[in-house]
């Protein structure tokens, strides 16, 4: 494990490399001083490390007194420590949804998304399964350190290797429209905080989009573009919808279980997943386009919640097909109605 964690890191630095020349002293600065600009993108993942070191730093005091003393086992004070750490699955989030993605398909990068996304799983993955152990057996104990040892490792990457390579390319208006997207996430150990900068940048798009809108016309009537917006964002079902190109071009607004960055409209649909699930939605659109099949539905339960996901072929008139639309939808409301 230790030898592929030391070959991820290579791989990465190696990507880094080839497209920044280095990270110099210089750009680690810069993401430093962007990192101190109050609200902005990177102040906020910042504030998120040094909240999660600080719990990794007390998860690291128990587990030195459980080797010192192994009947000293305070499962209840590791557990909520434990809960504390699989916060971190909100940060890994944002960096697969507003990161990684971005790297990859505006400047080539492909090193963060290849590697360390696979990487960030992999701590998820392994937090959830050691989650609500019993520490009085050393394997547990043994594989809790472990994980907190990655986490610590991913943490340095970000901010020597990740962040400086994002501050090298992202523009201003990049980085705002990723301040937006963070809005839709749940706090990772600290509170959303606001970006004055960004704030008076969007609004005053805002207000431009307004004042130049037009009448859409439809067969079955017409909306103003701030009514059909509404209305899309009204209804109790997660859209998203790319085209023929495997493009994404559209999702509507609010909470969504399944986030979806702004940043991704206009990039190809497979740069938002991470590898392991990637080829599913290459073999679902593949069908979709040969018409072997018209609809794939997913039954799930994502943060405890019954979920239907619907990825269904959308056709025009000739039967041709011109894009694939996601439905997600919230079942638990549906379930205790018939359970009742």
């Amino acid at each position: 494990m230790e030898e592929k964690i030391a070959n991820a890191e290579k791989e990465v630095e190696a990507s880094a490399a080839r497209v920044t020349n280095n990270i110099t002293i210089e750009k680690r600065e810069a993401a430093k001083k962007q990192a101190e600009m109050v609200g902005h993108p990177l102040h906020l993942f910042t504030k998120e490390n040094e909240a999660l070191t600080e719990v990794i730093n007390k998860t690291k005091g128990l587990i030195e007194n459980i080797k010192i003393d192994p009947s000293d086992v305070n499962n209840s004070k590791i557990n909520e420590l434990i809960d504390r750490l699989r916060k971190v699955a909100i940060h890994y989030a944002k960096k697969g949804d507003l990161l990684y993605p971005h790297m990859k398909v505006k400047y080539e990068i492909s090193g963060p998304s290849d590697v360390m996304w696979s990487v960030d799983d992999e701590i998820r993955d392994e937090l959830k399964f050691i989650a609500d152990s019993d520490f009085r057996k050393i394997e547990y104990v043994n594989r809790l350190e472990h994980a907190i040892s990655r986490m610590e490792e991913m943490i340095y990457k970000e901010q020597n290797i990740l962040f400086p390579i994002c501050t090298r390319f992202f523009t201003e208006e990049e980085w705002y429209q990723i301040y937006q997207d963070s809005k839709d996430y749940a706090p990772c150990l600290v509170d959303f905080i606001k970006w004055t900068e960004a704030e008076d940048s969007l609004s005053k798009e805002n207000a431009i989009s307004k004042a130049t809108e037009d009448m859409i016309n439809l067969p079955g009537g017409h909306f103003t573009p701030a009514q059909l917006r509404a209305i899309l964002n009204t209804l109790p079902v997660e859209i998203s919808f790319i085209d023929e190109n495997d493009i994404n071009c559209f999702f509507n607004e609010g909470p969504k279980l399944f986030k979806r960055a702004g940043m991704a409209i206009g990039r190809d649909v497979y740069s938002c997943h991470p590898p392991k699930i990637e080829m599913m939605v290459r073999t679902i659109i593949g069908d979709f386009k040969s018409g072997a099949r018209d609809k794939v539905s997913v039954w799930m339960e994502k943060e405890g919640i019954p979920v239907l996901v619907e990825y269904i072929a959308v056709r025009d008139d000739n039967g041709q097909y011109i894009g694939t639309m996601e439905c997600v939808q919230k079942m638990d409301e549906a379930k205790k109605h018939f359970e009742n």
